[in-house]
């Protein structure tokens, strides 16, 4: 059985990932509209009736915005921390939402979503209980870590042995430092519940080089405090030229990458 990955959104406006093989489809955050999701979607040729499930990392905007009308008009469970749903279900932005699809998991505890495993993990991030996620179909693990302001062993030995790692390279500290976004902005995404940079992704990943990893994409870039190629060549120069890096799109869906062992 086949599984893959790919983006459908991956940025500071909004961020939407997609894992499954032939039985199993499931989303990570719903960032951006349902119909920009559907259209994502039809390009991986599946429609949002094919989802069985959402895991939400954490209530901020640019991972929830769509989550409501996409639940409600395909009745998908809803798969987040108890501290995650309890802030969804108080944001009358997002409108009803069901409260039986509301899935309540346990922070490193496995849970099931079709023929696919998931695994939790917590990251240090400005929201209620902010997790990352692995997914695995047989020995295929997919591991994927965004929105943190610094890693730790923890996470480096919930990512080890990824045949595939989407890692945040969300800004180039110099650009950060010299942009135009006020001062208690730049300290919070500089600060250890913001988020990555491109030089500890680069680092990241070099710890987490290993015989199974294939591929490592880069996501949640800065619009405007990062390019894509600059994130790409800071992470490149760090780590062996038999792993493939790429940068996800940031507003259209990317293609799919099959999880190699």
């Amino acid at each position: 059985m086949t599984m893959k990955f790919g983006t459908i959104a991956s940025g500071s406006s909004g961020n939407c990932l997609y894992a499954g093989n032939e039985e199993t489809h499931i989303l990570i955050d719903a960032g951006i509209s349902c119909k920009r999701i559907c259209e994502g979607l039809k390009s991986f040729a599946l429609e949002g009736k094919d989802i069985q499930g959402i895991l939400i990392t954490h209530e901020h905007a640019d991972h929830i915005s769509g989550l409501g009308v996409l639940s409600r008009k395909f009745h998908i469970p809803i798969y987040a921390t108890e501290g995650t749903l309890r802030q969804i279900s108080e944001m009358e932005n997002l409108g009803k939402i069901d409260s039986d699809l509301f899935q309540p998991i346990e922070v490193g505890r496995e849970f099931k979503v079709g023929n696919l495993s998931v695994e939790s993990f917590s990251i240090s991030h400005d929201a209620a209980d902010p997790v990352s996620f692995l997914v695995r179909d047989g020995e295929k693990k997919l591991g994927m870590v965004t929105d943190l302001g610094y890693y730790d062993e923890a996470i480096v030995e919930r990512l080890k042995d990824s045949n595939l790692l989407y890692v945040e390279a969300n800004h180039d500290v110099h650009m950060l430092q010299a942009g135009p976004y006020p001062y208690y902005l730049k300290r919070r995404i500089l600060g250890e519940k913001g988020h990555l940079c491109n030089e500890k992704a680069a680092q990241l990943v070099t710890e987490l080089m290993n015989d199974r990893l294939k591929q490592v994409i880069l996501g949640h870039l800065s619009k405007e405090n990062n390019y894509p190629d600059l994130a790409l060549a800071t992470v490149k120069n760090e780590v062996e030229d038999s792993v493939k890096v790429e940068v996800a799109p940031r507003s259209y869906a990317g293609h799919l990458f099959d999880l190699v062992l």
